[in-house]
């Protein structure tokens, strides 16, 4: 897979917005791990607990540790991994919020945790519209 090396690759700027990036998404996967430790407390202490709960609460860490080898490969240059960065930190707080907010599907704490980590994704969408990271992908002509 070719990648092509963005003109401000290397500007301090572009490296504090990945920087930056990186603990966000990071972040987002260290709530989710809390919220599959807290699924997994709950249900040991006889709550009730979900196949949706158990499925969502063990994808979110995964999707970190994926959304951080994008972030990887677009600081190095990668196009492609920029966009790709740049659509997934924006759909997913959406998603992850609208569907918590469907009635009955999960318990309200459940609801608010995922809200958490969902929100931990926004500045990675602002970031990767911002001066410093659209700078060093400029769009094609």
């Amino acid at each position: 897979m070719a990648t092509t090396e963005p003109a401000n690759l290397g500007n301090s700027r572009t490296q504090e917005a990945f920087t930056t990036a990186r603990k966000c998404v990071t972040l987002f996967g260290a709530v989710g791990v809390i919220v599959l430790a807290t699924v997994a407390v709950m249900a040991s202490l006889g709550h009730g607990t979900t196949p949706f709960m158990w499925i969502r609460g063990a994808l979110f860490p995964a999707l970190a540790l994926v959304l951080l080898r994008i972030l990887a490969r677009a600081a190095e240059g990668s196009c492609r991994a920029f966009d790709r960065v740049r659509t997934l930190s924006t759909v997913m707080p959406i998603a992850i919020i609208g569907v918590d907010l469907i009635p009955g599907l999960c318990p309200p704490w459940y609801a608010v945790l995922q809200g958490l980590s969902a929100l931990a994704l926004v500045p990675v969408a602002v970031l990767t519209r911002g001066a410093a990271l659209s700078a060093a992908f400029p769009k094609p002509n």
